[in-house]
């Protein structure tokens, strides 16, 4: 449901268009006071604005200039009975979606707002398009682990068995979740995920199963929850062996009953969802600490995918470094390196207790880093190893993060000017800044040619 805020000081036209979209199914809030509005604008969640420009405080003109430099995600439709072309050129540069004239007509009102919510349907669709065409979200590995793990997903994402993804940090569930949601009957639907290690426990349940208004301070508006939200979908619970116990007994209780209940409400809300779970952690070891249900861990493991160690899979690591390497270089319009086979064998060699994830950055760091276009057995022992006294450099506890900001800024333009033979205009070009910029820069690090 496409959420709508009016600001308008008149409380007959804010009553008037509230009773129309709520009719045509938009949930709909306003506010006559543009200050309130501004704050509702920052801090709530809503897809299209209502805005007039004549109010008292602060007028329409000013609050698209605030969206337009806080770059808040809004479609914002002007309604104003001054109509007249000067307003109208002023406000579409300052990113209004539409104008309409006071007194409002009703059929060109719900026209502007379905335009805006197809305009944001759209926008998602693209994003999730260009995020799939340049997705780095591949099970990328021809390991009979691998190949295991990939039949397994075959088999079992076309039903509605739920399934509990284990491994350790960086070994890549959250890949194997969205490659179930890709093949599942499902996958019409946004996968909705939740990271349960990311949300504070007395958080936990208002995110998962949502809230009515006034239920607890700070309840300003009621919150649909990402149950609700994937009702026909995949929920993916991401780190679940860092639920509370409280929140597993009500996960436990939705899944029983295909039922939740909104915090602070009464209503039974029927759901349809199939979920996907994920843990780094051993959920038997916390079943014996009392830290986890056991009916909750028999319901979550109908099918369980266990995803081994990158140190447990050695052989993967070629087609993973030539994968990394080429979306590496398209991202930053680098020419392609390519790894020599002894270098590939010497990262072979490392222990990676990071995992995949730990592999890719040390990849990046090497592709961004090395010189040459042919990546040897050398350059990996340097970048690999001066890995941690770079951190270290970078972290040092007497540093601010603005050190930190600036220390990296230098090393990455010199990278640049060195792979571009201190070519000014390339390497601008490259950093996306003026050669005037890049003069500044090179004045304020105190960069010279060697």
């Amino acid at each position: 449901m496409k959420s709508v805020l009016i600001i308008d000081d008149e409380y007959d036209i804010c009553q008037s268009i509230k009773m129309i979209l709520e009719y045509e199914d938009y949930y709909v809030e306003y506010t006559t006071d543009p200050v309130d509005g501004l704050s509702k604008i920052e801090y709530g969640d809503y897809s299209i604005l209502l805005l007039d420009i004549s109010m008292p405080h602060k007028n329409g003109f000013e609050i698209l200039n605030f969206i337009k430099e806080k770059e808040i995600d809004i479609k914002t439709i002007i309604i104003s009975a001054h109509s007249n072309i000067e307003n109208a050129v002023k406000a579409t540069k300052l990113g209004a979606f539409d104008f309409l004239e006071k007194p409002i007509d009703r059929d060109k009102l719900i026209i502007a707002v379905r335009n805006a919510a197809n305009q944001i349907s759209l926008q998602k669709e693209n994003k999730k398009l260009k995020t799939e065409l340049l997705t780095t979200n591949k099970i990328i590995g021809n390991s009979r682990a691998i190949q295991n793990i990939l039949e397994t997903i075959t088999k079992v994402a076309k039903t509605d068995a739920r399934i509990l993804i284990t491994g350790e940090n960086g070994t890549g569930k959250e890949l194997v979740a969205q490659e179930i949601h890709r093949q599942s009957l499902r996958s019409k639907k946004e996968l909705v995920e939740v990271n349960c290690a990311a949300i504070p426990h007395e958080l936990i349940e208002s995110e998962l199963f949502g809230h009515e208004k006034g239920s607890f301070t700070g309840a300003i508006k009621q919150r649909i929850g990402k149950f609700e939200l994937a009702d026909g979908g995949n929920l993916f619970l991401d780190e679940i062996g860092d639920m509370s116990l409280q929140a597993q007994a009500k996960v436990l209780r939705a899944i029983e009953e295909n039922k939740i209940e909104r915090v602070g409400g009464s209503q039974k809300i029927d759901i349809d969802v199939r979920i996907i779970s994920a843990t780094n952690k051993d959920l038997q070891n916390e079943i014996t600490k009392g830290n986890f249900r056991e009916d909750l861990f028999h319901r979550l493991n109908v099918i369980p995918i266990h995803i081994p160690p990158l140190r447990e899979r050695k052989d993967d690591i070629p087609l993973l470094v030539d994968h990394f390497t080429k979306l590496i270089c398209n991202k930053n319009k680098f020419p392609l390196k390519t790894f020599t086979s002894n270098a590939i064998k010497t990262l072979q060699n490392f222990s990676w207790k990071g995992n995949v994830r730990e592999l890719r950055n040390v990849i990046e760091r090497i592709v961004i880093m090395s010189s040459s276009n042919e990546i040897t057995d050398k350059d990996v022992n340097y970048f690999y190893s001066s890995s941690n006294s770079i951190t270290d450099d970078l972290f040092d506890i007497k540093n601010s993060f603005q050190d930190f900001k600036e220390k990296a800024e230098k090393a990455f333009i010199i990278k640049q000017l060195n792979a571009n033979n201190w070519n000014m205009s390339k390497t601008a070009e490259i950093l996306g800044i003026q050669r005037s910029h890049l003069y500044n820069k090179l004045k304020k690090y105190k960069i010279e040619k060697e």
